[in-house]
Order: structure tokens, then C-alpha cells, then sequence
């Protein structure tokens, strides 16, 4: 019997993958004081073990300044050790390890990344609340620099892949983004000032990987919000990016302010978020989210849709055939991941399967029909900036009690999403 595509190698840039499967940068949230732990370790040894062709630690930031939580890893080289012991961890099981690099801008307080934050603009963010100051040119070469170094140090961890972050609103997407970039000077303005700042950025990532790190790029197709990246600069943006003969271009969609379900699809579980909000952080969008009729215009929902990004990403396809495409959004079952294949992406990512089944690869393996069963109430993310990013299912599992009003939230949601996708099919 001849092998899936799914399962045959592929060469990324440098290093070959020995399959298409790829765990997607979603933000875990099991660091403690921005160290890695075990509990992180073991996650993705897990998913390791589970079959995947390579794993993504998620959103280290390259300098302290762009650090937006306490359970996030930032650069530095103390934490090369454990760093070190995780990698190899994954390499025993027979994936390669890849982590993502960014900086969160405005997406920040003071007492989290100990100075005031700073964007492509001076200005407040509403999200997090906090005001934001504008980076001086001095400031952002300095940043180019610390991302160059990233690599460096993702070399040195054990790491054989960087993903750059340049999308959901995170730095380099605030000064892509005519929303956030206000700026009169070589790095504001025009299309291509605005990239400026990203194209620095990739020129010194892709100097530092030389010839045996893999370099993918994050980037938003569209933001999906007022003032940001439509669908035709997002076409531009991914050009430039492509220039840099990157090995990979991931393409997503949305803001974590102003359009998270875009990223996400489906609904936002507002019970769930609010109960699990710190308050220290988030105690006006916590206040917010209790009010009712409140929550659902600050974080309005879209009925979930199974490879959601799939039809703009097609688009994308079309105008970009010199570096490969990385699909990601949506992914359920073994039909999804053979329809990518199907639909030309040489390579995919997964989030939200691989939170509540983390052995989700080889069970395709076994059953190329395999659904993972994923309700998507969103519950995990719901719990993510304060605990960490884990299943309903695994935290009962695990013993840990859900008040009843949230189990309730839970079965209403994905109830909907189960619907959603029937009715989807229906037509």
C-alpha cells in the first residue's frame, strides 16, 4: 500500500521533516518567570512522541521589552541549558524543533516588561490597557540586531528552526499596519516604509541562520479591522517576505485586539475568560465581559468553519509560487489534512487538535479518517493567560474541578460549532 503524502519527508530549507504535520505556535503559557519549566518540556515531547514532522515552542520574545506575560520565554542566555534539554527531548522522539521569535509592542505592561511599552507609535492600547510610546530609530536598530541574535541562541538551545512573528498585531504587524504606525520618518507612511522595519528584521534572521537553520515567516493575510492589512497589502507584504528566500510562509489572518476570532474561528467563551482573567492585568475587560450584552461587541464570534483560512489562502497561492506555503486554521480531522494536501500546500500547522490529542498524528496515521473530536468552545484559550493552554477534557482528566457555569458555557459552544459545521456540510 502506497504511503500518504502525509507521511513522506520534506526539506525545509536545511533540515528534512519527516512529515507534513507541523505544531502551530500557540501560545502554551507553561513557563514560570519566563523560564522554561518541565511541564513545557513534557508538552512537547508529547506531541513529539505523537507523530508530528516538527514542533513550535511558542512566542519567546527577543528582548525583555517585548515580553507580554509572566508564562512567556524571552531571549537570554541563561535558560540555554533548559533550552538544550528540551530539544534534545524532542529529537529523541524523531521531530525536529522550531521556535517562534517575536516582540509583543504594545501588547504589554510596565510591570511585565519593566519599562513603558513601546509600538511603532506612541499612543494607548485599549486591549491591554496601557499607554505606549514610539520606538526612536536607534531603538528599532537595536531591535533588528536582537533578532538577528535570537538566532544565534535558537542554534545554540539545539533548535533547527525559527519562526518570525509578524503578524496579530505583535510589532511587526504594528508597524505594518496603518492602525498602529502613525510615523512621518523611513519606517511610517508609505506601504513600503511600513516594511521597513520587517525587511531589517529578515535581512539580519536570515544572516545569522546562514545555511543550517530554517527561517518560516508568520504573516497576516488581512487584520480584518478597521485601518489594518487588507487582502491586497497583506499580497504585498507576503512578496517582500519572500524576497528574503525564507524557507516558509505561514499564512494567518486577524489581530489579538481587535479581531481574535478571526485568528481563532467560532465563538469566544466569555464565561471562561472572565473567570479565569487575572485581575491585575485584565480587571477592565474582566469587569467588561460580566456585563451582559457587553462581551459579544468588544469580541463578536463567527460560526466555526473547518480550514477557515482556506479560501484567502488559496488566493495567496496564486500570487506567491517561489516560496512554500504553510497552511494553518482549522485543521480536525485526517479528511482536513488530506484536503491541504490536496488543495497544493506542501505543509500545514496544528493548534488546537494537538491540545486535546497530542498523539493526534499518529492516529491519522492509523485512520486517515481520524477526527480528533475537537468541540471548539475555544475553552483552552479561555484559560490560557492565566493557567495554561490545556483541554476541558484533560483538565477533568487531570482532576482539576470546572465550575458547573463554565461546563455549561462549554457544552452551549461547542453544541453551536457542531451545528455550524453540519449545516456547512449540508450545502
Amino acid at each position: 500500500m502506497k504511503e500518504s503524502k502525509l507521511f513522506t519527508p520534506y526539506q525545509l530549507g536545511p533540515i528534512t521533516l519527516r512529515n507534513r504535520f507541523i505544531r502551530s505556535a500557540a501560545f502554551e503559557n507553561m513557563a514560570r518567570a519566563n523560564k522554561p519549566t518541565q511541564e513545557l518540556q513534557d508538552y512537547h515531547v508529547s506531541v513529539a512522541r505523537g507523530g508530528v514532522g516538527m514542533t513550535t515552542v511558542a512566542y519567546a520574545a527577543v528582548d525583555l521589552s517585548g515580553v507580554s506575560f509572566d508564562g512567556q520565554l524571552y531571549v537570554r542566555p541563561e535558560i540555554i541549558p533548559d533550552m538544550q534539554k528540551m530539544t534534545s527531548a524532542i529529537h529523541a522522539e524523531g521531530a525536529k524543533a522550531s521556535i517562534q521569535l517575536g516582540h509583543c509592542g504594545n501588547m504589554t505592561h510596565f510591570y511585565t516588561c519593566h519599562c513603558m511599552p513601546v509600538s511603532a507609535s506612541t499612543g494607548f492600547n485599549l486591549y491591554s490597557p496601557t499607554l505606549h510610546r514610539r520606538l526612536k530609530v536607534s531603538e528599532i536598530q537595536k531591535l533588528v540586531r536582537k533578532f538577528g541574535e535570537a538566532v544565534d541562541w535558537a542554534r545554540e538551545c539545539g533548535f533547527d528552526c525559527v519562526e518570525i512573528h509578524a503578524g496579530h498585531a505583535y510589532l511587526i504587524s504594528q508597524f505594518l499596519a496603518k492602525r498602529t504606525n502613525r510615523r512621518h520618518d523611513q519606517y511610517g507612511g508609505s506601504l513600503e516604509n511600513r516594511m521597513r522595519f520587517m525587511n531589517e528584521v529578515l535581512d539580519a534572521v536570515m544572516e545569522h541562520a546562514k545555511d543550517d537553520m530554517a527561517v518560516v515567516v508568520k504573516t497576516n493575510m488581512w487584520d480584518d479591522c478597521w485601518r489594518g492589512i487588507s487582502i491586497e497589502e497583506g499580497i504585498t507584504v507576503a512578496k517582500e517576505i519572500a524576497k528574503h528566500k525564507v524557507h516558509g510562509i505561514i499564512l494567518s489572518g486577524g489581530t489579538v485586539s481587535a479581531s481574535p476570532m478571526t485568528i481563532l474561528s467560532g465563538a469566544m467563551p466569555y464565561k471562561t475568560l472572565a473567570h479565569y482573567m487575572p485581575m491585575k492585568s485584565f480587571w477592565w475587560l474582566k469587569a467588561a465581559l460580566n456585563i451582559p450584552g457587553v462581551a459579544p461587541i468588544m469580541m463578536p464570534t463567527s460560526p466555526f468553519k473547518e480550514l477557515y483560512f482556506m479560501e484567502k489562502a488559496k488566493i495567496f497561492q496564486k500570487e506567491i509560487t517561489d516560496v512554500p506555503l504553510i497552511y494553518v486554521g482549522g485543521v480536525q480531522s485526517g479528511d482536513n489534512c488530506t484536503q491541504i494536501m490536496e488543495e497544493g500546500f506542501e505543509l500545514f500547522q496544528l493548534a488546537h487538535v494537538l491540545i486535546k490529542d497530542p498523539d493526534f498524528v499518529n492516529h491519522v496515521h492509523e485512520n486517515p479518517h481520524y477526527h480528533a473530536g475537537c468541540g471548539r468552545s475555544n475553552y483552552c484559550v479561555g484559560r490560557m493567560y492565566t493557567l495554561d493552554m490545556k483541554c476541558h477534557e484533560c483538565v477533568e482528566r487531570d482532576g482539576e474541578v470546572i465550575p458547573e457555569r463554565i461546563k455549561k458555557e462549554i457544552a452551549t459552544l461547542e453544541s453551536k460549532a457542531e451545528q455550524s459545521v453540519a449545516a456547512q456540510k449540508s450545502r
